[in-house]
């Protein structure tokens, strides 16, 4: 009995020393993105519960973090400053109360916050003040400022949980310059993604010598704009291309994604993208072994092992943390207030979905607006939303954001006849099929983006597809891109003429350069754009829509008419189908 008393006492004493020797680290990784003022879980466009939003986050988040303490790292990827009521009266009505969305930032405790595209947007009011309210800080290593050569904000911060050393590098697409105009950016550009990362990748590991390291990158998994200086979705590609990366955390392009890469050292790298409007997150669970080794004649704990296993929690589920709400009410209230404000009356109900078959009172009157606010001869838009509908009846304040999803300015640009067909060429070939025979779609559809918040079932991205007034013209369908559009006259009655110069109205984004339909469709140099802007608006294209409905009192919007997919015995039964296909039969 003693031999075998003092045989368990031996092994349990060697086990209590290798346990000694060894240790565990349970991490849960959590990143937010593409959040678009989803704070709180009522829609106040729609006036009606809005799925998933912050608050029930923050109810996934506390239940980790009754388990897992402070080895919750919580991220916030960018893009929460534009999207909502919510954020437009915190940016531009309100503008002397902290904005709200710093303060459900800092209510929810985040460890960093990267920028966005949308973030700056804003403008550098907007956001220079956003982040001085942060109690976290702000990522973005390859935003730079022009004047001292260094990141506007912080490239990137090391977190320790347990004795471990967790790097987080945050970076920005820097397809910024196609976008929005300078004003918006000044004192800042935008480097490319995999060169920068190179940078701060030697400098975290040679000066910091971290055990974990994560990218929270504001850029698509891949694609979107590409130049010869950089790519605007380059997530995947600093993930393969850049060793060191444990995980990638990215957003931007809406779309859900988790997987286990292996970059060019065969190593795996954790990927994921909870795409938009806080549906889900990325949760990434990370265990760490840890064992003590000497390092320079000292013992200490080393990291052994790393095991990561990333998953897209849906959130929709989760109850409302009503203390989120509760600490809230206050500005729920003021921004209730804002939206319930009466501008008009609709005489008849509008539709975004019908401006992808041909000219409607929809798009139209967004049109015939731009054209009445700046006197321009021409207008070009695109549907914005997807499938919004304005209904007959009072329209208020919150209905603005369904006719107009995005706070860009409005613009007027000198344009000649050619570069205007030319434009619209490139946009009808991203709209629509070339029909070869009358049971082809009419629209370019893609069944791979069915379930996608961003191509929605198109192949293309639907905010590009630009229709004009100011012209009457038809689109035929059974001609080759590049040959589908033919203007028949100005609607004046006026002969329309290839060589003159017009006056055209256009949102910012596509003056910018967005969508490249003046570069790559009209082909106008990027660096000749400014030059062509002869009137930028003061405020966003929103206002003076609202302004002008105010002054209007009552609005009986129409088609104009002006404009048909031709031949019609073939594209009318075509476009029948591809409707019930995107939006079900018409009730």
């Amino acid at each position: 009995m003693k031999q075998l008393f003092a045989a368990l006492l031996l092994a349990l004493t060697f086990n209590s020393q290798a346990m000694a020797q060894s240790r565990t680290v349970k991490l849960r990784v959590i990143q937010t993105s593409d959040v678009h003022g989803s704070f709180f879980p009522y829609d106040f466009i729609n006036s009606k519960p809005k799925a998933g939003t912050l608050a029930r986050v923050s109810s996934y988040v506390n239940d980790l973090r009754k388990t897992y303490k402070d080895n919750v790292i919580l991220l916030e990827n960018g893009d929460i400053l534009q999207g909502q009521p919510t954020c437009y009266f915190y940016n531009y009505i309100n503008t002397q109360a902290r904005n709200v969305a710093a303060d459900v930032v800092n209510y929810m405790k985040y460890d960093a916050q990267a920028f966005g595209n949308h973030d700056v947007e804003t403008g550098h009011a907007v956001y220079d003040k956003w982040i001085r309210e942060l109690d976290c800080p702000v990522l973005g290593a390859n935003i730079i400022d022009t004047k001292t050569g260094k990141p506007y904000v912080k490239p990137y911060i090391i977190l320790n949980r347990e004795g471990v050393k967790i790097a987080v590098l945050g970076m920005l697409t820097p397809a910024i310059p196609n976008w929005l105009t300078e004003n918006l950016w000044s004192g800042m550009k935008f480097e490319n993604m995999v060169t920068s990362a190179r940078k701060w990748m030697k400098i975290i590991q040679e000066k910091e010598k971290p055990d974990v390291v994560i990218g929270v990158f504001h850029s698509g998994k891949d694609g979107g704009i590409v130049t010869p200086e950089y790519e605007e979705d380059a997530s995947l590609r600093v993930a393969k291309e850049v060793p060191g990366f444990d995980m990638v955390l990215f957003g931007h392009d809406h779309t859900r994604y988790n997987e286990t890469i292996l970059n060019v050292e065969g190593k795996p790298v954790v990927c994921l993208d909870p795409a938009n409007n806080a549906l889900n997150v990325a949760d990434a669970e990370v265990t760490i072994t840890l064992n003590k080794k000497k390092v320079n004649g000292k013992k200490q704990y080393v990291v052994t092992d790393k095991k990561i296993v990333g998953s897209l929690p849906d959130v929709t589920k989760c109850p409302i943390d009503e203390d989120f709400m509760k600490a809230f009410e206050p500005q729920i209230a003021e921004i209730n207030k804002f939206v319930s404000k009466q501008i008009g009356t609709f005489k008849n109900t509008i539709h975004s979905r019908e401006s992808f078959f041909g000219s409607c009172a929809f798009n139209d009157f967004i049109l015939n607006l731009q054209l009445q606010i700046t006197n321009a001869d021409i207008a070009f838009n695109a549907p914005l939303q997807f499938n919004s509908t304005i209904k007959a009846g009072p329209i208020y304040v919150g209905d603005m954001f369904n006719l107009y999803k995005y706070e860009n300015q409005l613009y007027v640009m000198r344009l000649t006849g050619e570069e205007i067909r030319k434009h619209l060429e490139m946009s009808y070939d991203l709209w629509v099929n070339t029909m070869k025979s009358p049971e082809d779609h009419l629209l370019l559809l893609d069944t791979q983006t069915k379930g996608d918040q961003q191509r929605l079932g198109f192949k293309n991205l639907s905010f590009n597809f630009d229709s004009a007034a100011g012209i009457d013209y038809e689109v035929d369908v059974t001609k080759p891109d590049g040959e589908k559009v033919k203007i028949l006259r100005m609607s004046n009655g006026q002969p329309f003429d290839e060589k003159k110069w017009y006056k055209v109205a256009v949102n910012s984004y596509r003056g910018n350069g967005g969508g490249e339909l003046l570069t790559r469709g009209a082909g106008i140099p990027k660096d000749s754009l400014d030059s062509r802007i002869i009137y930028r608006s003061e405020r966003d294209q929103r206002y003076y829509l609202m302004e002008a409905i105010e002054k209007m009192g009552t609005v009986d919007a129409k088609p104009n008419n002006n404009w048909k997919f031709v031949p019609e015995a073939w594209t009318k039964p075509a476009a029948q189908r591809d409707y019930e296909l995107l939006f079900g039969k018409k009730k």
